[in-house]
């Protein structure tokens, strides 16, 4: 009788973690804007350091890419920690 109690159980739960499983599953909408929107922080920050590096070695008189470098690592730095909380927030 102890048995079939544990077993009755063991379905019960498992029958409720289906049904919320499939309540929670994402649509294939869903994942593709949340990767478009991933890639987006990851992607701005490093277009952003590129451009206000150059601007910013335009600036400079002579041939320079010492800003545009920096700024660039800093914005792939930025862009994998933003991915990284979006990521983890999920």
């Amino acid at each position: 009788m102890n048995d079939r109690k544990r077993l009755s159980k063991d379905v019960e739960r498992q029958v409720k973690r289906m049904k919320k499983a499939d309540k929670e599953r994402h649509t294939v909408l869903a994942q593709t804007i949340f990767l478009g929107t991933l890639g987006l922080v990851f992607v701005l920050p490093v277009v952003a350091g590129a451009y206000l590096g150059r601007w910013l070695d335009g600036m400079v008189r002579g041939y320079s890419i010492r800003w545009t470098l920096s700024l660039l690592f800093l914005g792939v730095i930025a862009g994998g920690f933003n991915a990284y909380l979006m990521i983890r927030e999920r």
